[in-house]
This record gives C-alpha cells, structure tokens and sequence, in this order.
C-alpha cells in the first residue's frame, strides 16, 4: 500500500491519515458607500463600524458560525446573510479580521 503522506495534493491532521476537512470562512462587509436608503443592509460588527471583516477556520459554515458566536462581538444572524468566502487549506493563504471605525 503507498504511503498517502507523500501525496502532497491532500493535507492530513497530525499523526493521521484521514484527510483534513478544514476550511477558512472569510466574512466581510463594508458600510464605505451605503445610505439610509439601504434599511436592510447587514450590520455584522455589535458596534457601529465603516468596514469588517472575520476569518475563521472550521469543518463547516456553520461551525465556523458557532465560534464567532462564542466571541461575542459578532451579529451571527446578520452574518448569515452574507456568503462567505471559503478557502479549502490547499494552498497557503493570508488569514486576517479587519474591523475599521471611520
């Protein structure tokens, strides 16, 4: 049987074979260029905010949801609204939560 671990198309958790289910959910809004006319624009940050952004690394949407939950800071109903960017960890990736006050 080959060795899987040299197959370097599949990222595994340590010390294992199963291949790793990991994502990166990437959320982010901008407030740069709304108006009161946009009543139901999302309001992501539980703070008034010009631009935010959230990336979190789960299994799934909504594990990832249930994190940022636990946080505190983060409206998950309003979250949901959005379709979030997911990156499969197939690649290396810059990861950042951005949250501008202007």
């Amino acid at each position: 049987m080959p060795d899987l671990r040299e197959n370097h198309s599949l990222l595994f958790h340590a010390g294992s074979l199963e291949p790793n289910t990991m994502k990166i959910f990437i959320w982010r809004h901008s407030k740069f260029l709304s108006s009161w006319s946009m009543f139901d624009e999302p309001h992501i940050y539980r703070d008034n905010y010009l631009q935010a952004e959230i990336a979190v690394m789960a299994e799934s949407a909504e594990e990832a949801l249930g994190l940022v939950e636990k946080e505190g800071h983060w409206n998950v109903h309003e979250l949901r609204r959005i379709e979030p960017r997911v990156l499969e960890l197939d690649s290396p990736a810059i990861i950042s939560s951005f949250v501008h006050f202007g």
